[in-house]
């Protein structure tokens, strides 16, 4: 496992210089702050910046690299206020929108909305990446869902704040159109929906850049900026009193306690789960090293055991816990079941820990019911409106996805460990299944499968799944929120359930258990 982690933080040092050296020293020997030099800038002093989805397009589009996806998202503190902050990062392809960079933008304020989170976008783009547009613009959850978001969390009175420090050009120059409201830095920012040489090419205007859509333009004529910033520096400043103007306040819908570290120490994690994901491991010892004084109040603990649940604290917050010890039995679903709907009841967050290999297969499980009872249990993941947090420790496989709040089922946040896998099934378990297809439509046609054939058909599929079911290949295409350290995962808990708290806690309704 330190291996594995020793991996992730080297990646995650690569991702974090950008474009490379040549692009960052072209981009400050223009006055600007790096992009993450602008995150830091802005964010409360000594407090956390909650980074996400930072492997975004990581070796996405082969040999052509896009660092975090050209943009950085996260939640951080503005002036005492937890923000969701986007920066278009110049330094990686002129801070071009890819497919993979429209994606997480987006991610970014589906979070922002879910949890009702003022967002701030700093802006530094030269909008869509042109040869891939038909990935990028005409789709519902392209470029345009941007703007459109924007309006509607605008309409539900979650703030907007751009901050143009750059480029913000044809379709982008929206994003601060369409803002609350929006600061741009002369001589550097520029807003407007064509560029000079298409302006050129469509009217034989000659005009700069400047003048075209500059700060002065912006601010003294058109009235599409409301605020003129010097440079980088002036313009998070403006951005934080924007924020501390904003008589924003939040309100808890749960009980908070003093916050108290675990009993045991966190790196203790790396040696209980390990790499390799057939060893077995007692999720209760994962869950003392993430939670408050190391109490769990475990609930029916001696029915259904191969599922965990139970009551816990972190830092402070209330978290109903939910974690594997084995394959899904009828038991253990009905358990968890039962447990979820505690938790919406009580207004308790839910966290999620994974490793779970699916429910129980096999005649006699079938005629004990274990599709209607595992339907109870993904039924109640489903209709849950309590905040959900899913963390992957292990594998992640098939319908037990589902059941342990997987992407589909809409948790706040889903992060993975290093050492986690997900697919529908194991690569063995995969291509066993082929195998046996094809070995009976040969006997079917009254040919030989001999056992070369036999290994010929298995070891693509199963280096396929051992591939495709790598962590890192989950999150460049963003299907988790990020890879993280464990040890980290108490402190990433703690951030993700205090976002989460910002959005008032819903009433669930139910729908119709199979009984």
């Amino acid at each position: 496992m330190k291996a594995l982690v020793n991996q992730l933080r080297e990646r995650a040092q690569a991702i974090r210089l950008g474009g490379g050296e040549k692009a960052r020293a072209l981009h400050k020997s223009r006055g600007k702050l790096l992009p993450r030099e602008r995150v830091d800038n802005l964010v409360d002093p000594g407090s956390p910046f909650l980074e996400l989805s930072q492997f975004a397009g990581y070796q996405l589009y082969g040999n052509e690299e896009v660092p975090a996806g050209g943009i950085i998202t996260g939640i951080g503190r503005v002036s005492g206020v937890e923000c969701m902050i986007v920066a278009n990062d110049a330094t990686v392809k002129g801070g071009s929108y890819y497919p993979v960079t429209v994606k997480k933008h987006v991610r970014a304020q589906e979070i922002a909305i879910q949890n009702r989170l003022p967002c701030i976008y700093l802006v530094d783009s030269g909008g869509a990446n042109l040869p891939r547009q038909a990935d990028v613009f005409p789709d519902r959850d392209h470029f345009g869902r941007i703007f459109y978001n924007q309006a509607v969390m605008s309409s539900k009175n979650i703030t907007q704040i751009a901050v143009v420090m750059g480029s913000c050009t044809a379709g982008g120059a929206y994003l601060p159109a369409m803002a609350d409201e929006n600061i741009i830095v002369r001589k550097q920012g520029t807003i407007f929906l064509a560029g000079p040489p298409l302006v050129k090419a469509a009217t034989g205007e000659e005009v700069s850049a400047e003048d075209l859509g500059g700060a002065d333009l912006h601010c003294r004529t058109s009235g599409v900026s409301d605020y003129y910033a010097l440079d980088d520096n002036h313009a998070l400043h403006l951005t934080r009193k924007i924020v501390r103007s904003l008589n924003y306040q939040k309100k808890l819908d749960v009980t908070i306690e003093p916050s108290e570290e675990p009993l045991y120490p966190a790196d203790e994690l790396y040696g209980i789960v390990g790499a390799n994901l057939k060893r077995n491991f007692d999720v209760r010892e994962v869950i003392a090293r993430i939670v408050d004084g190391s109490r769990f109040n475990e609930f029916k603990a001696l029915y259904g055991d191969t599922l965990v649940t139970g009551f816990a604290r972190i830092f402070g917050y209330p978290v109903g816990i939910v974690g594997n010890n084995g394959v899904l039995f009828s038991e253990s679903a009905k358990k968890g079941a039962h447990f979820i709907q505690l938790c919406c009841q009580r207004n308790i967050p839910l966290l999620f820990l994974q490793n779970i290999t699916g429910f129980m297969v096999g005649r006699d499980y079938e005629a004990e019911g274990i599709a209607k009872d595992g339907a109870k249990m993904v039924a109640a993941v489903a209709c849950a409106k309590v905040p959900k947090i899913t963390v992957i420790i292990g594998g992640s496989y098939g319908a037990g996805n589902y059941g342990m709040c997987g992407r589909a089922y809409s948790p706040r946040f889903l992060y993975m460990w290093p050492n986690a896998r997900i697919s529908v099934m194991g690569g063995e378990q995969a291509a066993n299944v082929l195998a046996t297809i094809a070995k009976d439509q040969r006997a079917r046609e009254g040919k030989q499968f001999s056992p070369a054939d036999e290994a010929a058909l298995k070891e693509p599929i199963i280096k396929r799944f051992e591939e495709e079911g790598n962590p890192y290949y989950s999150s460049a295409r963003l299907w988790d929120d990020g890879i993280i350290d464990p040890v980290d995962t108490r402190l990433v808990l703690g951030l993700s359930i205090s976002a989460a708290l910002n959005a008032p806690i819903q009433k669930t309704d139910f729908g119709i258990f199979r009984m």
